[in-house]
């Protein structure tokens, strides 16, 4: 017992069993500026594209939950220059994803509000086209799929910097758009066609951050996020 107790007080003391607490800010991202997006235990600065308030069933185990909603959970206030940070969970088939720039939150006629937004995808497969986890969504493909599989958590980091977003995905990049080099609608810039009659290159470059319900459970944990000059 004696042996154990010393143990656990030299792990504690090295950091080897410090691990961080869900849903909270260190000291270190205080003092660089990270904001809590989530308190991981209400749905406080979330709402549905409609802007209505959302019912407290999506937080599940100081996780958020979008499924199911309508269409996504939005943070109820547009965003510019960032890095997101963010852990997710999937389940089986899950299709799901993360929104950025969506804006406005007022669908096309005949749209959906995905539209008015850029998704990096989250899914459950092990290949790495413009569909995978790590896409950004019928753009661009990841270099590879780095998520893990369905029941572990993944960590991803969304930067979102003027022309530019780059995806990490559990430690590595994986993506990465320069929206300038996007002057067309339906048509990328090695001139494929994909599914957006959007010219991304007059994008708004600030929006709304969602987190996807496709009809599958996902989990979202530690939602953080650091302004960037």
């Amino acid at each position: 017992m004696r042996i154990s107790l010393l143990l656990f007080i030299f792990l504690l003391t090295s950091g080897a069993a410090a691990i961080a607490a869900d849903n909270v800010l260190t000291e270190q991202e205080k003092q660089d500026g990270w904001i809590l997006l989530f308190d991981g235990q209400t749905t406080k600065g979330w709402m549905s594209p409609k802007e209505k308030p959302l019912a407290e069933s999506h937080v599940q185990d100081g996780s958020l939950n979008p499924h199911p909603c309508d269409y996504m959970l939005v943070y109820d206030k547009p965003l510019g220059n960032y890095k997101l940070s963010l852990d997710f969970k999937i389940s089986k088939k899950c299709n799901s994803g993360v929104f950025v720039r969506t804006f406005p939150l007022t669908p096309r006629p005949g749209k959906d509000v995905g539209f008015n937004g850029i998704e990096i995808a989250i899914d459950d497969t092990s290949t790495a086209g413009f569909h995978d986890t790590g896409a950004i969504y019928d753009l661009v493909k990841p270099t590879k799929n780095a998520m893990k599989p369905v029941g572990e958590w993944n960590q991803i980091q969304i930067t979102s910097d003027r022309n530019r977003l780059e995806i990490e995905l559990n430690g590595e990049k994986v993506n990465r758009i320069d929206f300038d080099e996007w002057p067309e609608p339906n048509k990328r810039p090695d001139g494929t066609m994909h599914k957006f009659d959007v010219a991304y290159k007059t994008h708004p470059r600030q929006g709304y951050i969602g987190l996807q319900d496709h009809g599958s459970d996902c989990w979202y944990k530690n939602i953080k996020l650091l302004p960037l000059k």
